[in-house]
């Protein structure tokens, strides 16, 4: 009896049966023809991430600081005063080079005016050659300091003009070290500003830029903020593999060579202004999509 009744019932199940395998053979056909069609028209990489200009702010002068009105992570706009030193040793050094330039320029009138009156003793023989020419040469000493004393006072009003350190770009601070009252040095790194342009650079094999051309539309995902992508292009190809301008570059003379598919930087454009409700930062995670046809 129980054979009858498992063969009564075989065939319902079959028909049952019959619908899901052909909806499960259509979705995995339409899942094959998808990943060809994407395989064919498109280039993708999860090996790429934001890139930018990272400026390192230092001083040029050496001073204590006076005031930092910045501070960690703020927005900055180009020119916006990051650190100020004090000014008052400088601004001493402008009175001092200004008090010099106008002695200086007193010699040079004074020079001036004894090479005038030797000249025309000269022309009545009532001094020696000698003498005329000594004058000439103070003379030009003399101009000679007025030039050496406007320099100085050039150079101590440019000093005076390095104790406002500004941004040089528009960005954010970040890694800001510097703290109120310390004595810095020329060189010395205070912070650094990372600017607002922003660009992916994306490490595809080496096999993938035979399709790869500079112009390409392309579709940019980060990581940070999932279902969201910006738009964007190929803008240029790196000439040269990263491997080759790594800090140790690999010798393949070496003898034991294995061959392994290289990978090249793309640099690759946002098309549109990314919203601030998306901020971006060096060295985050991107999905580039690039349509090669």
């Amino acid at each position: 009896m129980e054979k009858v009744e498992k063969a009564k019932k075989l065939p319902g199940a079959q028909l049952l049966t019959l619908p899901v395998f052909i909806a499960a053979g259509l979705a995995a056909g339409l899942i094959f023809a998808w990943v060809i069609f994407k395989n064919v028209c498109y280039v993708a990489t999860d090996d790429a991430f934001i890139d930018g200009n990272v400026l390192m702010v230092s001083p040029k002068v050496s001073a204590h600081v006076l005031n930092i009105p910045v501070e960690d992570n703020q927005a900055v706009a180009a020119g916006a005063v990051l650190v100020e030193l004090d000014p008052r040793d400088f601004e001493i050094r402008g009175r001092m080079a200004a008090a010099e330039l106008e002695g200086a320029k007193a010699e040079e009138e004074q020079a001036r005016q004894d090479s005038d009156r030797y000249a025309k003793l000269s022309e009545a023989d009532e001094i020696s050659k000698q003498q005329m020419d000594r004058a000439l040469l103070r003379a030009r000493i003399a101009a000679a300091k007025v030039a050496e004393a406007e320099a100085a006072l050039q150079k101590s009003a440019l000093d005076l003009s390095y104790t406002r350190i500004a941004s040089p770009v528009a960005g954010h601070v970040a890694r800001k070290s510097v703290t109120l009252g310390a004595f810095v040095q020329p060189g010395q790194s205070l912070m650094a500003v990372v600017s607002d342009k922003k660009w992916v650079v994306a490490n595809f094999k080496e096999t993938d830029l035979t399709r790869l051309r500079p112009g390409q539309k392309a579709a940019l995902t980060i990581d940070a903020y999932p279902g969201h992508s910006w738009a964007g292009h190929v803008d240029s190809v790196q000439r040269g593999t990263g491997a080759r301008f790594s800090l140790f570059p690999p010798e393949n003379a070496a003898g034991n060579y294995v061959k392994v598919v290289q990978r090249v930087p793309v640099k690759i454009v946002f098309d549109e202004t990314v919203d601030d409700r998306y901020p971006l930062s060096v060295g985050m995670s991107v999905v580039p999509e690039v349509k090669v046809r």
